[in-house]
């Protein structure tokens, strides 16, 4: 057997039956199964073959050995988390972590009679997926937001994979709707791979009209988007302090000026007549 399995690792290395690739999707800590996608029309007895699974970063994921699946060649990581359905042909992969993104093979060998010989090779690409929290909006300012001030706002989801595409910021009131896109903190944990994502906003106080607040996580094309529960914003803004007006002072001046500009006709006119009198005196 030491025999065989050096010559079927010295045959993966090697360029073989050219392989199609399966796209399949799972969810992290649910169980993936990738199939082999062997019809076996020949009806060829699990006992004359050999399967094995290999990932692309050259670990051994599974053995199946003349029907009976051994496990001294198996990467540690895929130890008791593996079993091959040999009615269909299908590898589960139990517990599936992010580490276990990525492309796998399945090679098929017949060994009856005569040399060994590979009657059937695919493989599987494997994305994982796991679940964003519903976004949550928080107020990075303490108190109530008053008129005049900014609204300072934050929104935050986790736990999620693969990293999302953007954070939009949906600001709605009197039946229009803005779409605002800020910049979105992305921060991917170093052990379980998942992400934890924020935006930030910054924007004057909406008042005199009921404006609500949401912000939409965009996943990708093929997935759901999430949104938050909206921040309702609903403030008037202050009124002004009427303006009140001193009239008794300018009304003084006025007074005075009119006085002033009577007492100067007066004067005029007294001067005039003086002046009438003494000419008819001269005459």
């Amino acid at each position: 057997m030491e025999v065989c399995i050096s010559f079927l690792f010295a045959i993966i290395l090697l360029p073989g039956i050219a392989a199609n690739v399966h796209h399949v999707k799972s969810f992290l800590n649910h169980t993936a199964y990738l199939s082999c996608y062997f019809p076996n029309s020949q009806k060829t007895d699990i006992k004359n073959i050999i399967v094995f699974w290999q990932k692309d970063t050259g670990e051994v994921v599974h053995e199946v050995f003349l029907g009976q699946e051994i496990h001294d060649h198996l990467s540690p990581k895929y130890i008791n988390r593996t079993k091959m359905d040999m009615d269909k042909w299908t590898l589960q992969l139990l517990n599936v972590r992010i580490v276990d993104e990525g492309q796998y093979k399945c090679i098929i060998m017949h060994m009856d009679k005569g040399p060994k010989k590979i009657i059937h090779e695919s493989e599987c690409l494997l994305h994982i997926t796991a679940n964003y929290s519903q976004p949550v909006i928080a107020q990075l300012h303490s108190g109530e937001p008053k008129p005049s001030e900014n609204l300072n706002l934050s929104c935050s989801s986790s736990g999620g994979y693969p990293e999302p595409k953007q954070m939009i910021w949906l600001i709605s009131s009197e039946n229009m709707t803005d779409r605002l896109i800020r910049r979105m903190d992305v921060l991917q944990d170093a052990v379980t791979k998942q992400y934890n994502v924020t935006s930030k906003l910054n924007i004057p106080v909406p008042t005199n009209t009921l404006t609500n607040i949401s912000c939409l996580l965009h996943l990708g094309e093929q997935q759901r988007s999430l949104i938050s529960v909206p921040l309702v914003i609903e403030i008037q803004a202050e009124e002004m302090e009427p303006v009140k007006v001193n009239f008794f002072g300018p009304l003084i001046a006025v007074i005075l000026l009119i006085t002033l500009l009577l007492g100067f006709l007066i004067l005029k006119n007294r001067n005039i007549s003086s002046t009438s009198q003494s000419v008819s005196l001269a005459v």
